[in-house]
């Protein structure tokens, strides 16, 4: 926690959303080892799978290859994750990145992170674009380096589109500002939520087509 978010946890305590004690963070340790850990699993299909990797079934429909989700998008994690985003409660990124962090430990050295950027009317909205803060958060939890090589060229609004329109909207939205540093490299996306997904196998398309040599993803929450 950083020295002036301490500051206001001391002077403006938060109201744990689960059980509405003071804490110094929007969930207390209590509450958040609650949370319901989602299994290893096939994002495409839920199939269970070692190590949050895509099923053999699925490979052949994504351009990612595991995709690594702390929690479904219900309950307490919804809540948490709405604050953070919606209700500028940026500390709640923090406490997001931290559940997020241990689900990497068996990534290899030499990974890197990159935020999936939000569009920028909306980042401008907060004052900051959440998966930039997770992905910083991230990184100084596991010593992988974060880099931004991804632009988003579009205001596309994903929230309440249906699947199909998603993945329309979503077509052409990102642009690799730096191939030479995405070729080779094992990278992870890191973003909020996943809904259909639209979002993360574009960017992740657009990697691979920078030569990326794997893409794989992470995500705080997952809906459905």
């Amino acid at each position: 926690m950083r020295l002036i978010e301490r500051f206001i946890s001391i002077y403006a305590p938060h109201i744990c959303l689960g059980c509405e004690h003071e804490t110094d963070a929007l969930l207390c340790p209590s509450c958040t080892v609650a949370l319901p850990n989602v299994a290893s699993r096939c994002y495409k299909c839920h199939a269970a799978t070692r190590d949050f990797a895509v099923c053999e079934t699925c490979k052949p429909s994504t351009p990612l290859r595991h995709v690594y989700v702390a929690y479904s998008y219900s309950g307490l994690a919804k809540e948490l994750l709405h604050r953070a985003k919606y209700e500028r409660a940026k500390s709640g990124l923090a406490e997001m990145a931290s559940v997020m962090a241990p689900l990497l430990q068996h990534v290899a050295v030499g990974t890197v992170l990159v935020p999936v950027p939000t569009a920028t009317k909306r980042a401008r909205q907060r004052g900051y674009d959440q998966a930039e803060v997770l992905a910083g958060h991230i990184a100084r939890q596991t010593n992988f380096r974060r880099m931004n090589l991804l632009a988003r060229l579009g205001q596309a609004h994903q929230v309440g589109s249906n699947r199909t329109a998603r993945f329309e909207h979503i077509k052409g939205v990102f642009r690799v500002t730096r191939p030479a540093s995405a070729k080779g490299r094992t990278i992870i996306l890191v973003d909020d939520v996943l809904t259909t997904g639209a979002t993360l196998e574009e960017a992740a398309a657009m990697l691979k087509k920078a030569h990326a040599k794997r893409v794989d993803a992470i995500v705080f929450a997952q809906a459905g």
